[in-house]
């Protein structure tokens, strides 16, 4: 039995069905993480794309029901070197060949990962679709299909993966803050480590206005992760600005940084290949640190990356770079509690480096509401920049213990 996975190029692989068979279309990318494949299925932010893993074993552990990062998988299509023969982890109660199958996600096993990889490297992401079973045809038609299925720039997709209702996380301990969660693609990790450290969490749709946004009264607003073209969220970007406008703390993360963008006045552009994996090299611009990180995006932002530039909202700056291509990382306002970054501190997978940048937000809210009672000016600086690194209990005047620390210790995924 074969499968035949077909570029816009015209480029073709042949290999053999895994997952369910048929026909699937969306962007073809590649995924460099060798770990966390069940996180990257159910990623919202994945929706309408065919993500090739570049691991070249997948399904080793199987899949579990304690991982997931929504209730469905979202990628468009699947594409793995070998697959597990056999799954074996003790949470494992079915293979990640039967979850695709009962998902109903159109997958294709090639030899050629690695070609598949440079290929993209070199010409971009593009559209793709697999074909196996009752959806093979001449490879002629087959390019055809692919070349008649929507792009990715200008596609719209935020609504589409939103929650339709809003919904509360309620605090893990004590409810220490009030956070209005935008779900632009959320995924479950996140609202659970803001619970984590004492935020109730309301999750809200991407239509969400600004004024149904502070009708909650939040000490914080999130802005999620999500699929598809920054440019085409008008909607989310203009309850942004309203929320900047209230001087409420902001927090943005992979899509939610690109609306960050927006909202300060600054454009957005797709990039060659994207960033997809757990490897990235992330530089903060104001001390030199350097962490790996998640990352899962196809635009970014385009923004000085020297000095600061005036926005409507006063001063701001390029807070974080990526080492690999100097892509913008990290946005934030000098004079309102508002930052943002590009990759995903929340990784359930790994790696765990910023996962600091919680507690950071929930020192900004801290700091907001006036609960410090003493804080240096060094110190304010360090938090207003979402710098602060597991220091936001002593900038809250708290235990250590009140708000977590860079651990993920006993938490879902770790």
């Amino acid at each position: 039995m074969t499968a035949v996975l077909v570029l816009e190029d015209g480029r073709v692989f042949h290999g053999t069905p895994y997952g369910a068979e048929g026909e699937t279309f969306g962007e073809m990318v590649f995924n460099t993480g060798m770990t966390g494949y069940q996180e990257t299925l159910t990623d919202p932010s994945y929706h309408r794309q065919i993500v090739a893993m570049t691991a070249p074993h997948i399904g080793n552990t199987g899949i579990n029901d304690e991982d997931p990062e929504s209730s469905r998988v979202w990628v468009a299509g699947y594409v793995v070197r070998e697959p597990a023969r056999v799954a074996s982890n003790w949470r494992s109660n079915r293979s990640l060949d039967d979850y695709l199958k009962e998902q109903g996600v159109v997958g294709i096993a090639i030899t050629g990962t690695r070609a598949l990889t440079r290929h993209l490297r070199e010409r971009g992401a593009m559209r793709a679709g697999v074909f196996s079973g009752g959806a093979l045809a001449p490879v002629e038609e087959l390019l055809e299909r692919v070349l008649s299925s929507p792009a990715m720039e200008g596609a719209d997709l935020a609504g589409e993966v939103s929650t339709p209702k809003p919904y509360v996380v309620p605090a893990i301990g004590p409810r220490r803050f009030t956070v209005a969660a935008v779900d632009l693609g959320i995924k479950a990790m996140t609202p659970h480590r803001l619970a984590e450290r004492g935020c109730e969490v309301h999750v809200l749709p991407a239509s969400v206005t600004v004024e149904e946004i502070l009708a909650i009264g939040p000490d914080g607003v999130f802005f999620s992760n999500g699929p598809g073209d920054p440019a085409t969220a008008d909607g989310p970007v203009e309850a942004l600005r309203g929320v900047l406008d209230a001087g409420v703390p902001f927090f943005g993360i992979c899509f939610g940084n690109q609306l960050f963008g927006r909202a300060l006045g600054l454009g957005t552009y797709k990039l060659r290949y994207g960033h997809r994996g757990v490897n990235q090299p992330v530089q903060h611009r104001g001390t030199g640190k350097v962490e790996i990180s998640a990352h899962n995006h196809g635009f970014a932002v385009r923004a000085p990356l020297e000095g600061t530039f005036d926005t409507p909202y006063g001063p701001a700056e390029v807070s974080h770079v990526n080492l690999n291509d100097d892509c913008v990382e990290g946005l934030r306002l000098l004079d309102r509690p508002a930052f943002s970054v590009q990759y995903h501190p929340e990784a359930a997978a790994g790696p765990h480096d910023s996962a600091g940048l919680f507690d950071d937000f929930c020192a900004l809210m801290a700091v907001e509401r006036g609960t410090v009672s003493e804080v240096s000016a060094n110190t304010t600086a360090t938090v207003s920049a979402g710098l602060s690194r597991g220091r936001a209990g002593e900038v809250a005047g708290e235990e250590p213990s009140a708000i977590m620390s860079t651990s993920t210790e006993g938490s879902k995924g770790a």
